[in-house]
């Protein structure tokens, strides 16, 4: 359980108690950085936020926590609940609890059932509610409403309703000012990094907001806005989402970087991970990331080699994108998975290797049980035949 904040289920939504929708998490280290890895509260295994064979209901995550199974609970959402989950970081000092005026704001607006998150610095939001299309992240506001689980800690945040309340319309006032920005971006943000600076030599022939609208248009349209608004279901890991992105818009951008860059900084997907260093070459994860989607896409969006405008979308959908970004996906997701393999594989022979030390250790154990029988049987024997001898002494007296 988290040092900071302990959970305090009394304090939670009716609505959410009665879910069987619930997991567990533990905090565990990936890239040098606290991640919080959802766990079956059942069986203690991993879970997953897309399979609910690993989810369970509130009392049983909440024993898993007790006994030092997991260090938390989390609440998964679906498309079959009406929750949405606004999720605030860095915004609250957890010693002094200062909330920052662009969070207060937006809890004043939601109005709804809200709690501190478990390291103390951040606030969840949850409301009924439907998430408007477009990104849903944006700095440290990033809003989650299906295949995404929200950790929960009971620690209801006074002069907040305690029921999730139905804010629709302040949920889409709270995307649009916080989440959603009003036009794409034409200009380079102020914190991009060197190496993602326009290059007019390779300036893609499409701007941002063309490139985003063939995007959503295209055959893999729906695959490339989940991607946009950071949903990584369907994905083995957020990196792997990550690529899938970079690859799609490696093909719409004629492969510019800058280009890439720029966009996949307004995606869901970014995070501050992006323009960390994570090579011996001093490139970040960002930059290598871009690098190797660019690799793998072999074809690239040529609108000078299409017909006309009001034909281009049905041929994009037709033989664009498709099949070359299925590929440079297919190729990095089979990297990812023979890797897997090869965990999986050792994993099986170290298995394998004690299976059968104890089935060795049965074998010794039953023979020795084999061995002890026989004596057993001959000191019965024994013990029969004086008790008759006795008998036959006490007849003859």
């Amino acid at each position: 359980m988290c040092d900071e904040i302990d959970l305090d289920i009394d304090q939670l939504p009716p609505e959410l108690r009665e879910r069987e929708q619930w997991v567990c998490w533990r905090s565990e280290m990936r890239d040098d950085k606290a991640t919080k890895v959802p766990v079956n509260p059942t069986t203690g295994g991993f879970g997953s936020a897309t399979d609910s064979v690993t989810w369970a209901d509130l009392d049983t995550a909440v024993a898993a926590v007790e006994s030092d199974g997991a260090d938390g609970i989390g609440f998964v959402f679906t498309d079959d609940d009406p929750f949405v989950g606004v999720d605030l970081d860095d915004c609250r000092d957890p010693e002094t609890g200062t909330i920052d005026d662009d969070a207060q704001a937006i809890i004043t607006q939601l109005d709804s059932y809200t709690e501190v998150s478990p390291s103390g610095t951040g606030f969840h939001i949850l409301v009924a509610g439907e998430l408007p299309v477009g990104r849903n992240r944006r700095g440290g506001v990033e809003c989650y409403d299906t295949a995404r689980f929200f950790t929960v800690t009971g620690a209801h945040v006074a002069g907040t309703p305690t029921e999730i309340a139905h804010r629709q319309g302040a949920l889409v006032d709270v995307h649009h000012e916080y989440v959603q920005p009003d036009t794409e971006p034409t200009t380079e943000p102020p914190n991009s990094t060197p190496s993602e600076e326009r290059d007019d030599a390779s300036e893609s022939a499409l701007s941002d907001e063309v490139v985003l609208t063939k995007a959503r248009e295209a055959a893999n349209g729906e695959k490339f806005d989940r991607l946009w608004r950071g949903q990584t279901s369907g994905y083995e890991s957020h990196s792997e989402a990550d690529m899938a992105l970079c690859c799609l818009l490696a093909f719409w951008t004629g492969g510019n970087h800058p280009q890439m860059a720029r966009l996949f900084r307004e995606s869901g997907l970014y995070r501050e991970k992006w323009d960390e260093v994570h090579y011996a070459d001093g490139s970040t994860y960002g930059e290598k990331t871009l690098e190797r989607a660019v690799q793998q896409t072999s074809e690239f969006y040529d609108p000078d080699t299409q017909p006309r405008e009001d034909h281009e979308t049905t041929t994009a959908q037709s033989v664009g994108p498709q099949s070359t970004q299925d590929k440079a996906y297919l190729a990095e997701k089979n990297r990812v998975l023979t890797e897997r393999v090869k965990t999986l594989e050792a994993t099986l022979a170290e298995k394998q290797a004690y299976i059968e030390e104890l089935e060795a250790t049965v074998d010794r154990l039953e023979k020795r049980v084999e061995a002890a029988a026989p004596r057993e049987q001959d000191g019965d024997r024994d013990t029969e035949s004086a008790s008759m001898w006795e008998r036959t002494r006490s007849w003859l007296k």
